[in-house]
């Protein structure tokens, strides 16, 4: 779980683009979605409709200015921006499956992967920094001594028979 230190931790370049592939890929999934409508198999219909909510909900949440006509927006975007990362991933890898699942054309791959790709940048940003070399190696080798880590993984963590 990240906690807010660890989210003010992360370099500048990473939050925005996350937020920008967000907000682009919203975009051309939403352009994408209402293209996949029109369609003759109904599964790619509900394909592009879902995307396009998909695509909605990314949007108000990434970039709240692009709707700013409708008023729980603001409220909403604010909302979603004070959840851990690992929530914004799971919710928006979670909104561009279905699309998948329905419909296998060149529009929803692009459009619905570009949320699931968002969706990793935010799981990849909630796993954190990576530790340092010294930390690191100070880990590989207390992991090599004598009842170490190495020492416990055949017999699930009981110690050895004398």
């Amino acid at each position: 779980m990240a906690s807010g230190v660890q989210q003010a931790d992360l370099p500048w370049w990473q939050k925005y683009l996350a937020r920008g592939v967000g907000c682009g890929g919203g975009v051309i999934a939403l352009g994408l979605g209402l293209f996949n409508c029109i369609s003759l198999s109904a599964f790619c219909i509900v394909a592009g409709i879902w995307q396009m909510l998909a695509a909605f909900i990314v949007i108000s949440a990434e970039a709240p200015c692009c709707c700013m006509f409708i008023d729980f927006v603001q409220r909403y975007s604010v909302w979603v921006d004070a959840r851990p990362h690992w929530q914004k991933a799971v919710l928006y890898i979670g909104l561009s499956i279905p699309s998948f699942i329905m419909c296998i054309s060149v529009s929803v791959i692009l459009g619905s992967g570009l949320i699931f790709l968002c969706g990793l940048l935010y799981g990849m940003m909630a796993l954190g920094k990576k530790g340092s070399r010294e930390d690191m190696i100070a880990a590989a080798q207390n992991s090599g001594r004598p009842g170490g880590m190495k020492d416990n993984l055949g017999d699930g963590g009981s110690s050895p028979p004398a």
